[in-house]
Order: C-alpha cells, then structure tokens, then sequence
C-alpha cells in the first residue's frame, strides 16, 4: 500500500479506467502529479548536492562517521545504532531507493537497475527492516532515472506506440506498481525521478539533475550525494565485476545483489560465476575505443560520468585477466570490510580479509 501525506493512495477514476497504459504506468504518473510529492520534489532539487568524501578539500564536505555503500544492483539493510549514513551515487537510468523504519531506524538503500530485480529485490530489502508488528510505518525515498528519451517533452514523458519510451519510466512505474500492490504501508516521502530529475544541456540533451542519494541514519534525512572513488568502497573492482556477471548467473535472477551483512556490521560480498561468453566480451573490450565502450555498455550514453568508461575498461582488464578455467568457478567474494573503527579513522578503515578468500588470478 502507499500512503501520501499519512492518506492511502488511491488511483482516480480515469486513470484506473485507461486501457492504454500499464497499471504501473498510471500509478507512477498520478503520484508524480501529487501535489505534496510535487512540493517535496522541488525541495530536493534545491538541497546542495554532499559531495561524500574521505578527505577535507575545498569546496567539499569532509566524510564524518561510519558509511556503508551500494554499487548497481546491490542493496544493503543498516542499523543505525551501527552505522552513520548510507547511500549509492551513479545512477542514470537506475533509481536509488530508500526505505526506512520510522520506529526503529532501521533502513534498507537499494541501486534498482531494472524492472525484473524490483518485486523480490523489495523483499530483500524488508527482510530485516520489519517489526514483528506487522503496521510498522515504512518512510520510501525515490531519487534517480531521468527523461531518457530522444527529445525534449513537454510533460516529461515520450509515447511511441502507446508506450512510454525510456529505460527509466519502465523501472519507475515497476517500482510505484510493485509498492501499491504489496501490503506494507509505505509512505512515499520523496519521488524525484524522470521530469522532476532532468535537466537539458543547451543542445537538448537530457541528463540527470542528481545520480546519487545519502541517507543520514540518526535522523532519516536524505540529500543529493555524490562519492568519491575512496568511498565507494570496498572491492570497487571486484564489486563492478559481479553486476555484469550477475546478469548470466542463474542463482542471481531477479535479484538484487547482496553485498553487507547487517547482524555483523560487514561487508561480505555474496559469490557470483561468470560464463566464457563473459569472458570473451571482456577480452574484446580491450580492443574498442572509449566512445564504442560507451556507447556499447550505457543505457544513457550522454549522462554517464566522465569515469564511466575508465571504470569499465579496469573491470574488463582484471576479468580477462583471470584463466578460463577461473572464469567458470564461483568466485569466493568473501571480502570483508569491518566498520567498527574509531571516528576519527574513518578513512582508514582496515580490511578484515576472511581465511577463506578467493583471489582471481591476475597478471601483475
């Protein structure tokens, strides 16, 4: 169920009545047309983006306490008593969600990449945020996706066909179709995806307005956020890895991807198998230059970030890398990252390598 402004959520009597569009289609584009959610919205865009940082620079906020982070598909269940904030950033066409426990504080944050990972990704995510009473109120946070599609429209939308045009309004109607129709009572705090999220370049190009959301655990605050590379961590590489490999992994399927267990205050990167089909796109990405990378692995080839190539290329290095022979075993991601410094050692963290860890093999 959604409640908006502490009101269940009800669809109007011509948009339940539409033939032309998906159920989740017209729940999405009602909510975005909500006044109060319209007024949150507006709210968000005006808040400065928190540049997460492991550093006290000019211009950017210093990172002060505990953090856990998400890649693409992964998602991770904090307790506040544990951990400080939480959040994902890079998001163009994915949508980064947030659900909290209003009486607890107990808060999942998920990267959503596609439509098919969000009705049991969900259930991941409420797994271990959920009292024993089932009324528990759960606050939902949506930032992410944009107008993806080939031109500038007047009322954010695109339809060829009679079917909205984009990656991003398919994932988000799959969200807002998937939270109405479940029966946790979820308060939708903040939705700022596609129209409210897109800006254009001078030339027309849409783009995201933010990629990425901070969640600060004491108080439920979310904010714009971006991370730099040293707070995307750990195993960024090994992590960027196991989103492609995911995608072929059977044991994977309509999965979000798990990265961090809650009960020890650790990350454990859950293992995952890539096939030999993997491989050797690995191995011909080596051969492509940057803008065929580009425009061969982004759904937004025009939003993505200026590291996104770089990133792609390193993570296609250390597959290749690997033998065949390695490629075909599940790759034992037992990496563990603990948090329980001290504050003032937040950015030096030391890694607690599990005995059992599997490295891949790798040239150098």
């Amino acid at each position: 169920m959604i409640y908006v402004d502490g009101s269940p959520f009800t669809l109007t009597e011509d948009s339940s009545s539409s033939s032309s569009s998906s159920p989740g289609s017209n729940i999405l584009m009602e909510l975005m047309k909500h006044p109060l959610l319209m007024s949150a919205s507006c709210l968000f865009n005006a808040m400065p983006e928190r540049t997460f940082t492991a550093f006290q620079n000019s211009g950017s906020e210093s990172a002060e306490g505990k953090h856990v982070y998400v890649f693409q598909r992964e998602y991770a269940t904090v307790d506040p008593e544990l951990v400080d904030f939480a959040g994902t950033d890079e998001a163009t066409t994915c949508v980064g969600i947030v659900v909290r426990n209003r009486g607890t504080g107990m808060t999942s944050v998920a990267h959503m990449d596609h439509p098919k990972i969000v009705d049991f990704g969900l259930t991941q995510m409420l797994s271990l945020i959920l009292d024993q009473d089932s009324d528990s109120v759960l606050d939902v946070h949506l930032v992410g996706g944009f107008n993806d599609t080939s031109s500038k429209q007047t009322n954010g939308f695109s339809r060829t066909n009679g079917k909205v045009d984009g990656y991003s309004f398919s994932l988000c109607a799959k969200i807002a179709e998937t939270l109405l129709k479940r029966n946790e009572m979820f308060h939708i705090q903040t939705l700022h995806v596609l129209d409210q999220n897109t800006r254009y370049t001078p030339e027309g190009t849409a783009q995201p307005i933010f990629h990425g959301i901070l969640v600060e655990m004491s108080t439920g605050v979310v904010m714009p956020a971006t991370f730099d590379k040293i707070t995307r961590c750990p195993d960024h590489i090994v992590r960027r890895i196991r989103v492609t490999a995911a995608f072929e992994d059977p044991s994977w399927k309509g999965k979000l991807l798990e990265t961090y267990d809650t009960r020890t205050n650790r990350f454990m990167i859950a293992p995952c198998t890539w096939t030999t089909r993997q491989f050797h796109i690995a191995l011909s990405m080596r051969n492509l230059s940057n803008s065929e990378i580009l425009f061969s692995c982004s759904t937004s080839p025009s939003a993505e970030a200026p590291d996104f190539v770089e990133n792609l290329k390193r993570s296609a290095v250390d597959k290749s890398s690997a033998s065949a022979s390695t490629c075909l075993l599940s790759i034992e991601l037992s990496f563990v990252w603990l948090l329980s410094q001290p504050r003032s050692l937040f950015n030096v963290h030391q890694r607690a390598r599990g005995s059992k860890r599997s490295r891949m093999n790798r040239d150098g």
